[in-house]
């Protein structure tokens, strides 16, 4: 991952349902959202702009669509984030981020943003095959 797009991971802001969370920060909010579906780990996970190529706008929803679809499972919330111009959607999802990181892999994410209760928010790269 190049250095410009790490930085630009650290300076966005991941929100869903009224919670936001920002790398090396801990939030409430999002603390909050993981006691209320009785887990203590979750993450940000999209299926937008795979590897970080801006694709279409109903390319990516279609993605996210099948992204939703493949956590049912899971309790979710819908989101965004980003920095300035650069936003998309996201699902914060409940679950161990290695089980979310495999979903971010089959979406062909560069990184996801985990969480845990009482912790600050980390980024985690994913190697891709």
């Amino acid at each position: 991952m190049s250095a410009r797009l790490h930085a630009a991971y650290h300076r966005s802001d991941y929100e869903a349902a009224g919670a936001v969370a920002r790398i090396g920060r801990r939030s409430g909010a999002v603390d909050a959202w993981l006691a209320r579906h009785g887990v203590r780990q979750g993450g940000f996970v999209g299926a937008w702009n795979p590897f970080s190529r801006r694709m279409p706008r109903g390319w990516n929803d279609r993605m996210l669509a099948r992204l939703r679809a493949a956590a049912r499972r899971l309790p979710q919330a819908e989101g965004s984030g980003g920095d300035g111009p650069w936003r998309e959607r996201h699902l914060l999802l409940a679950g161990d981020p290695r089980r979310l990181a495999v979903l971010a892999r089959r979406f062909r994410q560069a990184a996801i943003v985990t969480v845990s209760r009482g912790a600050p928010a980390r980024l985690m790269l994913l190697r891709q095959p």
